[in-house]
């Protein structure tokens, strides 16, 4: 949240499964409302996703993708928010970054209350290579690159990173 914070004119669609995870990490959506524009999906069939055709979005930021956002991405499957605007932005031809959470062998992650070590099983590491050969996808595996891989969009866009405090 804090690199949304900094990239220009941002807007967050959420997922059910992302509203629950924002208030276990102590985001409540209402907090982020005066920075973001913020859309929920309570459709069954993604609607916000429409809005890829209005040409206005650049890019697709799915950050962090749990591995079944991964598994379904890189399988084809568009049958939630994410999973959704990942295929039709590729579909449009337009960038979609991805931030896998299990791309190595052993991950150390921040639960909501302590530091947790991580095994990703053989397919979830599949996945993620699956995902790294599909068209307009850029996998990213820890919030540095993240951060980098912005930085290098944003530079191809002749845009720049927020400063302002607000």
């Amino acid at each position: 949240m804090a690199l949304a914070q900094r990239l220009p004119s941002v807007d967050l669609f959420l997922s059910a499964a992302a509203e629950e995870v924002l208030e276990i990490y102590k985001l409540p959506i209402d907090g982020l409302k005066p920075r973001f524009r913020v859309f929920r999906d309570k459709t069954a069939s993604s609607v916000p996703v429409g809005m890829l055709y209005d040409d206005v979005y650049h890019t697709v930021v799915i950050a962090p993708a749990s591995s079944n956002t991964v598994a379904k991405c890189a399988l084809g499957i568009s049958d939630s928010l994410p999973t959704n605007m990942f295929a039709q932005a590729g579909k449009l031809g337009l960038l979609g970054i991805v931030f896998a959470c299990d791309t190595e062998p052993v991950v150390v992650t921040k639960s909501p209350h302590d530091w947790v070590t991580l095994r990703p099983r053989r397919i979830e590491l599949d996945n993620v290579e699956r995902l790294r050969a599909i068209d307009f996808c850029e996998v990213v595996a820890s919030p540095q690159q993240l951060e980098a891989a912005l930085d290098s969009r944003l530079r191809e866009l002749a845009l720049a990173w927020n400063t302002s405090s607000s």
